[in-house]
């Protein structure tokens, strides 16, 4: 079986640094610790610390667990983070109307952004698996 590289480590060591905030948990999709982490600052910074020996599983099981495709997780997630505000991650998943939305809304008042956080995989993986290539 091929190995599909659709989670980047780079990219989850990268958000590790704001990972008290629970942000590589969330790319690497664990919501609900990504969201426990956000509240106890990372498990008091204990967790937050473990975590960086951690992130080569995460990334591996994110690997196997979401289809690859025309969406890179790693663009659309950076997107989402920095600039979830303005829907720039779901104009680039190709949900334009929605995007415009959250760009006249400031991400729904943010309520969007924080649901994009808790399912921004699964929108990917299904839109990869539903198109060619």
């Amino acid at each position: 079986m091929q190995q599909r590289d659709n989670h980047s480590k780079l990219i989850g060591y990268l958000l590790w640094l704001f990972g008290f905030l629970g942000a590589h948990r969330f790319y690497y999709g664990k919501p609900v610790t990504g969201t426990i982490w956000f509240f106890t600052l990372g498990l008091l910074g204990i967790g937050w610390l473990i975590d960086l020996f951690l992130i080569p599983g995460m990334d591996r099981d994110a690997d196997l667990r979401f289809h690859s495709g025309a969406i890179d997780y790693s663009v659309a997630w950076l997107l989402l983070t920095f600039l979830g505000i303005f829907g720039v991650h779901r104009m680039y998943q190709g949900k334009w109307l929605t995007g415009l939305l959250y760009l006249l809304t400031g991400g729904l008042f943010l309520v969007g952004v924080l649901y994009d956080f808790w399912t921004m995989n699964q929108q990917i993986s299904l839109r990869n698996a539903s198109r060619p290539g």
